[in-house]
């Protein structure tokens, strides 16, 4: 059964930043609402009130709405129009398609004098012989009912014959009220007998008929009672049986004739919440807590994991490992193995606020991962490769050649720091003059002895 709750309205008021006190518009169509209630304490100042929909069966606590100007009931269970003289700047009335068969009670809207616009079709009382101009005479106040205009012409037709068709709507309103007595009779004896079939469901005895309170002890033989016995082998036998009964019964429901009364429609609301919370229960049954998911094994493989969904900044966690990274979105893991060995402490997270974009930066170091274990690469060092850079000098002898033109005096700052970096056993060896007794020397005779 639906309330009418002061959470169910804040919860209607977020155009009104959830305050309800100074609420001027509330729509609560469509929440099975079967009792019209605390509205008129809560929200005074209301002008559009929206129930259509619902199952409310009775007009009331809306008297002290001064200021609502549009009443929308349409779709419920109203049999009488009453309680709406303190309304007294209503303007539109909605009653369509409700189970009011009483149309003398339209008297009581005589007193809303600013009563514009009024919907009564899809009533039992709008079947009746003279309905239209019953109403006309009768809310004189009024310009339009069921979305056409009252004329004047129809208006003066209509106070002509008002004493024979309001004898003629009497007649048809006693007919009516006399109907609806056996059709609550009727349903409440369906009610009553429904209450004693459950009831004889949830005592019922055991499976031959008899109470036992001990099944070995007490129970007959098998051989004696073969022929009664249906016992079913295995639980899930006996779960399959419940399910197709169940079925069955919903079936049933379904293709039953049925009169639109309100009880029918209370009957409808009453077996489609039972069957909601049966499909609740059941759904209980087969949730199972999932187990929480494996992000290292045990010999301590990192696994790539991606449950993460929802993209929300203030829900993200980076977590950035040597071996891998983990990305936390709303406490779901989003995590890839990295085969390469990054630096976690250099690394950094920025996420584009115009894309969403998230960008991880994660240096390497220089190490390879394989088959979790590190192998380290080899580096040539800077001496290693001067080393190879100087080995075929070793080889060759090493000439002096100067060239004056080149440099007028000695570069000290370079020749210092060539010192200071070159390592010892890659210092310049002495040079060796070369002498007469070396096959390749030739002795110019043109060029004068060096003094």
């Amino acid at each position: 059964m639906g309330r009418i709750t002061e959470d169910l309205i804040r919860r209607n008021a977020e155009h009104n930043e959830c305050v309800i006190f100074s609420l001027e518009e509330l729509s609560l169509h469509q929440q099975e609402i079967e009792k019209l209630e605390h509205i008129d304490k809560w929200c005074r100042d209301l002008k559009i009130l929206y129930l259509q929909n619902n199952l409310i069966g009775k007009i009331e606590n809306v008297s002290k709405l001064k200021k609502l100007e549009y009443l929308n009931l349409a779709l419920n269970n109203i049999e009488r129009i009453e309680n709406l003289e303190g309304c007294e700047w209503l303007t539109k009335l909605d009653l369509t398609v409700n189970f009011i068969g009483e149309l003398s009670s339209v008297k009581t809207l005589t007193h809303n004098i600013h009563l514009k616009e009024l919907f009564l079709m899809g009533n039992p009382c709008a079947d009746f012989d003279g309905y239209r101009q019953f109403v006309v005479v009768t809310l004189r106040q009024l310009k339009w009912l069921d979305g056409k205009e009252i004329e004047r012409s129809e208006r003066i037709q209509a106070l002509q014959n008002y004493t024979a068709v309001e004898q003629q709507i009497r007649e048809q309103e006693k007919a009516y009220c006399l109907r609806r007595a056996k059709e609550k009779e009727e349903a409440q004896r369906k009610l009553e007998e429904e209450n004693e079939c459950e009831d004889k469901k949830k005592s019922s005895p055991g499976f031959d008929g008899h109470w036992y309170t001990d099944i070995h002890a007490a129970c007959p033989s098998t051989v004696e009672n073969e022929d009664h016995l249906q016992v079913p082998e295995t639980q899930e036998e006996q779960h399959n049986t419940k399910i197709s009964d169940e079925i069955e019964d919903d079936l049933a429901f379904w293709n039953k004739p049925t009169l639109f009364t309100p009880e029918s429609r209370l009957e409808t609301l009453r077996h489609m919440e039972k069957q909601r919370k049966a499909q609740d229960k059941l759904s209980e049954k087969k949730k199972k807590v999932k187990p929480p998911r494996t992000l290292i094994t045990e010999d301590g493989k990192v696994l790539n994991v991606n449950e993460a969904k929802y993209m929300d900044t203030s829900l993200i966690e980076v977590d950035v490992q040597p071996t891998y990274v983990r990305v936390m979105v709303k406490g779901k893991p989003f995590q890839l193995a990295l085969s390469t060995e990054v630096q976690p402490d250099s690394s950094s997270a920025k996420r584009s606020q115009t894309t969403g974009h998230l960008l991880i930066c994660m240096p390497k170091v220089r190490e390879m991962i394989t088959g979790g274990q590190r192998t380290p690469i080899p580096v040539k060092t800077t001496l290693d490769s001067r080393k190879e850079q100087t080995s075929p000098r070793r080889k060759q002898i090493e000439r002096l050649e100067v060239d004056p033109s080149k440099h007028s005096c000695p570069d000290v700052s370079t020749i210092v720091q060539e010192k200071r970096n070159k390592p010892k056993r890659m210092e310049s060896q002495p040079q060796v003059e070369p002498s007469e007794e070396d096959p390749d020397f030739e002795d110019n005779p043109e060029v004068p002895p060096l003094i």
